[in-house]
Parts: C-alpha cells; structure tokens; sequence
C-alpha cells in the first residue's frame, strides 16, 4: 500500500486578508518598520513580514505582522535573532510590535546606530548600513521624509 506524505505548505505564500494587510499598513504609517523607509519612495510594493515566522509558529495576526520593503524582509527571511561578535548570547531582532523603533535605533549622517543590543543584531542581519542604503537615506532626509 502507497501513503503520499504531503509535503510542508510553503510558507511564503500565505494568504493574508486584504483588510489585515492593509490594517498593518496603515499601523505602520506606510513605512518599512524596520528601516524606515517610506512605501511612498519605492518602485516596489511593500510586504507583510511574519515578525516571528510560521516556521517558529508564529501566527498571522496583527501582532505578529509587520510592514517590510522588499530588502529587509528578504535580509530578514525566517530570522528572529542571532548573536554579536564576540558573544555567545542570542538576542532576538527588534519586534515593531513590542518595541519603539527611536528607542533603539538613531540615524547620524544616514547611517542607522543601535542602542541596543537589540538595534546592533538587526542592524546586522537586516544589513541596515549597506552604502547604498546610506545613500538612498541620505537623499530622503535631504528631501525631508526620513525617518
């Protein structure tokens, strides 16, 4: 006798209701929430980000949903921490939910600075910093929409 095994549903392709997406949207000012961005300025569309990812059982509601450009929330992936140099303690990404985005990160010159361990392992994994990205924000202050 055959058992057909399916396979595990993909993940990134997860129906999000149209009302949620836009109620996350709109929580988020219509901005990336974890580079500032604003949608506004891109060519793309933004995305609905599983702050904690399906694959670690997070759930697909408003607490767990967060706005992201494209380039974060492919940096971002599946993520939900990593460790800093030198370190051997896990601390978990920043969680626009949970956390207030000023109280951890500062922009000098374009370029995003944690000031928390917290802001420091985003900022990594997220590649915050990357030059073109300094460069884009550099533009957007000028033009007085960042952050």
């Amino acid at each position: 006798m055959l058992v057909f095994i399916s396979p595990e549903p993909d993940m990134s392709r997860v129906h999000i209701p149209d009302a949620l997406r836009l109620e996350v949207a709109k929580l988020a000012g219509f901005r990336c929430e974890y580079c500032r961005r604003p949608e506004a300025d891109s060519f793309i569309k933004y995305q609905i980000d599983h702050i904690i990812s399906l694959k670690h059982k997070g759930a697909t509601i408003l607490s767990n949903l967060a706005y992201a450009c494209p380039i974060c929330n492919a940096n971002k992936g599946s993520d939900i921490g990593s460790i800093l140099e030198d370190e051997d303690i896990f601390i978990r990404l920043f969680h626009p939910r949970k956390h207030d985005w000023f109280e951890h990160f500062e922009v000098v010159e374009g370029a995003i600075h944690p000031k928390t361990d917290i802001a420091a392992v985003t900022i990594k994994i997220l590649d915050l910093n990357n030059i073109s990205r300094i460069l884009e924000r550099l533009d957007l202050i000028k033009a007085g929409i960042f952050p």
